[in-house]
């Protein structure tokens, strides 16, 4: 798909990201209008980002839902730009 870009965490593949990864993408969606994130327990959560790469931790707003969600990079498990 053009102009997406998406990469997870999966045990059942050989290809698995690790923190360093995930680190980058949040760092990469921190530019995005909308992004989903995929939580490591199942939840799929979507919205803008905030991410403080110092600390590695994030939020996600999404204000047409009206949620805020705090996120660590360790729950992340896969990043949709």
């Amino acid at each position: 798909m053009p102009g997406k870009a998406m990469l997870s965490r999966t045990t059942d593949s050989s290809f698995e990201l690790d923190r360093e990864e995930i680190f980058d993408l949040l760092m990469n969606a921190r530019q995005a209008d909308w992004v989903e994130l995929e939580m490591v327990n199942g939840q799929k959560l979507s919205g803008a980002i905030i991410f403080n790469e110092f600390k590695g931790t994030g939020r996600l707003i999404n204000i047409d839902d009206e949620i805020s969600v705090d996120f660590r990079v360790d729950d992340i498990s896969s990043v949709k730009l």
